[in-house]
């Protein structure tokens, strides 16, 4: 295959109509941050014309973004975007993704970030508007007429007299040095013909034909292949290595050694196989872990960073004069990312010269790092990003980009390297954050709630590389760079503006922060003391990353308050809730839910007979970055514990929608993992080792599994800027389903996975 797209071959053939634009996000700490624009490390300048958007002498037009696709369909919606702005066909569009040659630098794709970036008066939609303006007014200049009187259409523009000329006509090899205007007007929604239409992903065709050209389909000439061996213990440090363990292997190139980092190279995969099974390593012991079973009260016993989001100052005054006061803990356990295929990657490091082809979602901070580590100038680094397994966040993608930046600058010959199942799952990914929360409210004789203090702990250790912290990941660490740790430290009083981005303030508060309300509720008594705690694994972002625990822990107890003042929970949220469209939300999705007005659980239930119920959740994610409810239906089966979701119903808004087809893939995507999270999936581990290493011992869901009905309500906004959408389902799924499970059996379940054994316990209990 070819590996890769040159910088000569994208511009062979083109014009120079090239538009450049940058910016830099506010960034949230304790809400996983994840990777800002950093212009300074790239040698594409976004205030020159060589960033965004080229015409070719043919009227094609190219693209490049530095947002990436790996599964959400943004190499669609951005292709649509292209073709809507230049006012062309799909067909006539090429867009470029994350290559540190000749694309932006936009930081990670990643936090349901990468429309808000490139789809409002921004990024590549304000290129794409100034690159037709600037066509249009070539065409004036060469008409001699007013740009006024010219349209564009068809890769034509176009005069009222009948006279056109061609977008390759008019930039005909020539640079146009322009700077992206920031007045340049979008095409209105009203008039889309492209963007906002149902079009069916781009690479679809080759994705189920099996013709696409993932990462692990990379083959270069003279390619070896390099196989890890990890630890046998979290902590464990290599003491010696025996090379002679593996002489009578076949094909051995090469044992690589950096301080903890092991891997061996070969010029068969099978043979680096065999040899990473054979090569003789003696290890010091490993670090004793902390026991599974009491890991939560262990977190919160532990020094922790310390954040105080919000705090009213009134919150205790009114809990002293409450009708009742309600508490309860919620507990959120690691989870993996368990992409089906296990992380690959390619590097070719020769001389001063390092080229990768990588999944990770972070090409230009891999390129920092990778030059960093292995002593190369910035400038002889190049990552290309090509797609490997599907992953919202940061499984083994990064981790296996370094091992095979490490084992080819030792060997100067390209290395393929493609983890197992077990290095994948113990020692290639990080995991999602264990949390624990405690919530509390007091509410009035009413049963209206009057103050609410949450408390969260979540767990953290490394994180994504970002451009400087190799060691936030697994082999950076054990080549021995440091790990990003957390900083004990008491917290200070809250300032500036309410920083919601990881949903640790419920969507009831109104969110006070120097006498101004942010949030998106009518609560003004309100405490949010945030904690982060030193994890013993490693730890980063895992598709709604600690918005999906809070949000758990919110939705579930605010639907015990509901039951508490024996209230529906549809309109107990609407009277604590005043943000317009996360109560539309909610609305909407109660109407087509045909939501049974009544307070929960259901009266009645024979425990004999399988029980249904009905749960609500809704969250305005990161506080402002879409809004979103479900509604779901569930089948409870007390004898066994077993919980089947029969339907899903959601309602999102996410403003203008790019591609409806794509938004309801993301939104039933979202539903099935977060089932598969909350009814399943959990990491173990024993006194020095991670355990679920396998899928007989990670539970995600099986293939054989009754899919639900999902239901999407999509809520079009085309008068507001346009939000994230690839995370936003998943938060709700949770606490819909802990909710639905309570309202059929009145059995609270605060602890997730929803297991068999913890639900049929659980019911027991409650019964008894």
């Amino acid at each position: 295959m070819k590996a890769g797209l040159s910088r000569r071959d994208f511009l062979m053939g083109s014009g120079a109509l090239v538009v450049s634009f940058s910016m830099t996000p506010i960034l949230d700490p304790w809400a996983l941050a994840q990777g800002p624009f950093d212009t300074h490390r790239s040698h594409i300048d976004p205030e020159k014309l060589d960033s965004w958007i080229a015409i070719g002498s043919d009227g094609a037009v190219t693209g490049r973004t530095g947002k990436c696709d790996f599964g959400q369909g943004m190499y669609t919606a951005q292709t649509q975007l292209i073709a809507e702005e230049l006012c062309v066909s799909l067909d006539r569009v090429r867009l470029v993704q994350c290559d540190t040659s000749i694309t932006p630098d936009q930081g990670t794709t990643s936090g349901s970030q990468s429309t808000p970036t490139n789809f409002n008066n921004h990024g590549l939609a304000q290129a794409a508007a100034t690159a037709r303006e600037a066509l249009i007014n070539l065409a004036a200049q060469r008409m001699a007429v007013s740009p006024k009187v010219l349209t564009a259409a068809g890769g034509f523009v176009n005069a009222a007299d009948g006279r056109s000329v061609s977008y390759g006509q008019l930039v005909s090899g020539k640079n146009l040095n322009l700077a992206v205007d920031p007045n340049a007007k979008r095409k209105a929604a009203a008039n889309w013909s492209v963007l906002g239409k149902p079009v069916p992903s781009l690479d679809i065709r080759d994705l189920v034909t099996a013709r696409f050209d993932f990462v692990h389909n990379v083959h270069l000439a003279g390619m070896l292949h390099g196989r890890m061996v990890r630890p046998p213990e979290i902590g464990a440090k290599v003491l010696s290595i025996d090379e002679k363990s593996v002489r009578r292997v076949g094909g051995i190139i090469k044992v690589v050694l950096r301080q903890n980092l092991v891997g061996v190279v070969a010029e068969k995969q099978m043979q680096a196989v065999q040899a990473a099974a054979q090569l003789k390593v003696v290890w010091s012991s490993g670090s004793d872990l902390p026991p599974q079973g009491d890991f939560y009260q262990h977190i919160r016993k532990q020094p922790s960073q310390d954040t105080l989001i919000v705090d009213s100052q009134d919150v205790d005054q009114k809990f002293s004069r409450a009708a009742t006061v309600l508490k309860s803990t919620y507990a959120y356990p690691y989870q993996a990312h368990g992409s089906v295929g296990a992380s690959c990657a390619v590097a070719d490091v020769r001389g001063d010269k390092a080229t990768l082809w990588s999944a990770t979602q972070s090409v230009y901070p891999t390129r920092q790092i990778v030059a960093a580590v292995l002593g190369l100038q910035l400038e002889n680094v190049r990552v290309i990003y090509m797609r490997g397994s599907g992953c919202y966040g940061l499984n083994g993608a990064d981790t296996v980009s370094l091992d095979a930046a490490f084992l080819s600058h030792a060997v100067q010959r390209p290395v393929r390297i493609q983890l197992s199942r077990e290095d994948e799952m113990a020692w290639g990914e990080n995991y999602g954050a264990a949390s624990v929360i405690d919530q509390r409210a007091a509410l009035d004789r009413q049963g209206e709630i009057i103050a609410w203090e949450c408390e969260p702990w979540a767990v953290s250790l490394g994180g994504r590389p970002g451009y400087d912290t190799p060691g936030n990941v697994i082999s950076g660490a054990l080549a021995g760079y440091e790990p990003h740790r957390i900083t004990p430290r008491k917290a200070s009083a809250p300032t500036g503006s309410l920083k919601n981005g990881s949903n640790a303030v419920p969507s009831y508060a109104a969110g006070s922060v120097g006498g101004t309300c942010y949030g998106t509720g009518t609560i003004r008594s309100e405490r949010v003391l945030t904690h982060a705690v030193r994890s013993p694994f490693f730890t980063g972002p895992l598709r709604s990353p600690l918005r999906l625990q809070n949000t758990f822990a919110h939705e579930c107890f605010m639907d015990e308050l509901a039951a508490h003042a024996k209230a529906d929970p549809v309109a107990y949220r609407l009277r604590h809730l005043r943000e317009p469209r996360l109560m539309d939300v909610v609305k909407a999705v109660a109407k087509a839910a045909q939501w049974e007005v009544r307070p929960s659980p259901k009266a009645n239930w024979d425990r004999k007979s399988t029980a249904l119920g009905r749960g609500l959740a809704c969250v305005a994610y990161e506080g402002d970055n879409g809004y979103v409810a479900t509604v779901a239906e569930v089948e409870v089966d007390a004898s066994s514990g077993r919980v089947r979701a029969t339907r899903f119903v959601i309602a999102q808004d996410c403003g203008p929608i790019s591609n409806p087809a794509g938004m309801r893939n993301q939104i039933e995507g979202g539903v099935l993992q977060g089932m598969s999270r909350c009814l399943g999936e959990e990491i173990t581990w024993d006194a020095r080792k991670i355990t679920s290493t396998d899928w007989t011992s990670y539970h995600s869901l099986d293939l054989a599994i009754e899919v639900p009905e999902i239901e999407c309500v999509l809520i079009n906004r085309t008068d507001v800027l346009a939000t994230g959408a690839g995370e936003t389902a998943i938060t709700v799924v949770a606490a819909a389903i802990g909710n639905a499970i309570f309202d059929a059996t009145g059995t609270r379940l605060r602890q997730v996975p929803f297991t068999e054994e913890r639900v049929k316990t659980a019911i027991s209990n409650h019964s008894g």
